[in-house]
């Protein structure tokens, strides 16, 4: 079994809280021992890493890439484990089957989709496995009603099986049925507590926006955290509450002080991505956001909406069509400050909700690389972790690099940790953790992707080993290693 020492760098374990010049030792797929003092062992691959940063590779626990090139693009970004856990997909096991017979740069694990369940019952659609078919089901507005009591069991009863096929939570996009009766969603997070299994929501519209909403969107997920005892992630909230961050900040916050196990993510750009069906950006609703047709372009074409008759026709022809959506203006300095605000919140989770990369031929994918010419996305596929890092850390110098590698990889691997024996030894670089590990330039850390240039990989990362095999190596890619493993849950 081959040996591997990392030499010299200055190694960061968010779990202890410590910083220190040493030695990382690697044997097989694990960390058998980090050392103050150089090691020897003879035949041992050994990589100077002085002047470098070394951590627990970053654990995205919201990822919608299911390809090569959009896991080799989030590999670049320090990426080891990408997770889709906000939307899922269905039916599970065939998700898993499908991501190992391709095989997989990073280590991948997927929820159980409580959209594509309820299409299943509401609609008679039939879940395919791929994000592509989840897209275009958000579109439908028949699977957005409430279900009668009968098919209410029937959505739960497909849930359950799929947790217990391994699916890591219930991803409930809740947002994209904003009507929904709200005892469902109740319905689902007592599901949840009972099986131990973690929920990831997309919220609806908040009190604020819309004062017809049945309920606010996160005042929900704190109530139904209260009410059901289960585990609670709010995704990316930097999205969904746009200028009232600070109300629905402070509204998580009371509800962790009294106890609830409410956790949150968010990404660093004033700018969202989804398909141009969305229940959100129909005509009528767009208002309520704060938005016009104009904040919305779609992907590949650029095409910047003018009207709310272009809006209708494109979600007509096409409701799966990606688009990006511009929900605070980035040249503002009170939304960037809202921003960077919701990035500080304390224990807040740093999280991707990386899209798939897109052609205009229509492929879904390339092993490749570079990637081939056309290729498009939002950047927060490429530059999520690396911008996070170079605004937090390296010019607003509000984290160090302990703090930085708690927020990306430690806190996300815990939220995973009742169900998942993976991921207790994802998130921390001690002897007995596993050998995903990403080295940084701290010097040289920052995105490079833009709305121009979505795919243009972030700088910074020098070596990335995913299970103790090198995908990165000084800089270069290695096109040849697959070495990602699948995140299950155990059955319970």
């Amino acid at each position: 079994m081959e040996t591997k020492i990392l030499r010299g760098g200055r190694v960061i374990d968010p779990a202890s809280g410590t910083e220190v010049v040493a030695d990382v030792v690697v044997r097989g797929g694990q960390v058998s021992a980090v050392s103050p003092v150089p090691v020897l062992v003879p035949d041992a691959t050994v990589i100077d890493v002085s002047g470098c940063v070394v951590g627990p590779g970053i654990v995205d626990l919201h990822s919608h890439v299911h390809s090569i090139a959009g896991q080799r693009l989030q590999a670049f970004d320090g990426v080891t484990t990408n997770l889709d856990l906000e939307a899922g997909l269905m039916p599970v096991g065939r998700a898993y089957a499908q991501a190992a017979a391709a095989g997989r740069v990073l280590n991948y694990g997927f929820s159980a989709s409580w959209a594509e369940a309820r299409g299943q019952v509401l609609t008679g659609a039939v879940p395919t496995a791929r994000f592509d078919g989840a897209l275009a089901l958000l579109g439908n507005p028949d699977w957005q009603r409430d279900s009668s009591p009968a098919e209410l069991a029937q959505w739960l009863d497909l849930l359950e099986r799929e947790l217990a096929a391994g699916a890591l939570g219930i991803g409930v996009l809740q947002g994209y049925a904003p009507r929904s009766d709200p005892a469902e969603y109740l319905a689902v997070a007592r599901l949840a507590g009972a099986t131990g299994a973690p929920t990831f929501t997309h919220v609806r519209e908040l009190v604020e926006a819309d004062p017809s909403t049945p309920i606010d969107g996160s005042r929900e997920v704190t109530i139904a955290a209260a009410e059901t005892g289960a585990a609670m992630h709010h995704c990316h909230v930097n999205s969904t509450s746009r200028r009232h961050v600070d109300r629905v900040l402070a509204t998580l916050q009371d509800a962790r002080d009294q106890g609830s196990r409410v956790t949150v993510e968010a990404y660093p750009y004033g700018m969202g991505s989804t398909g141009i069906g969305a229940s959100f950006l129909a005509p009528d609703r767009l208002r309520v956001s704060g938005l016009q047709p104009a904040n919305i372009v779609m992907l590949g074409t650029g095409e910047r909406i003018l009207d709310e008759r272009r809006l209708a026709e494109l979600r007509a022809l096409d409701p799966a069509a990606t688009c990006l959506v511009e929900y605070l203006d980035e040249r503002d300095e009170a939304d960037r400050q809202r921003l960077h605000r919701t990035l500080a919140f304390p224990d807040a989770i740093i999280a991707s909700d990386a899209m798939p990369v897109e052609w205009p031929d229509h492929r879904t994918d390339s092993r490749a690389w570079p990637l081939p010419v056309g290729a498009s996305t939002h950047p927060r596929t490429a530059g999520t972790f690396a911008r996070t890092l170079r605004l937090m850390v390296r010019e607003h110098a509000v984290w160090d690099w302990v703090e930085a590698f708690r927020r990306c990889s430690y806190l996300p691997a815990r939220v995973l940790d009742d169900v998942a024996p993976a991921m207790r030894k994802k998130g921390i670089l001690s002897a007995g953790a596993g050998a995903d590990i990403v080295v940084l330039d701290p010097a040289a850390v920052t995105d490079r992707a833009t709305a121009a240039d979505p795919v243009r990989p972030s700088s910074g990362v020098r070596h990335l080993l995913v299970g103790g095999v090198f995908v990165i190596r000084d800089g270069r890619l290695d096109q040849d290693a697959y070495p990602g493993r699948a995140v299950r849950a155990e059955v319970r």
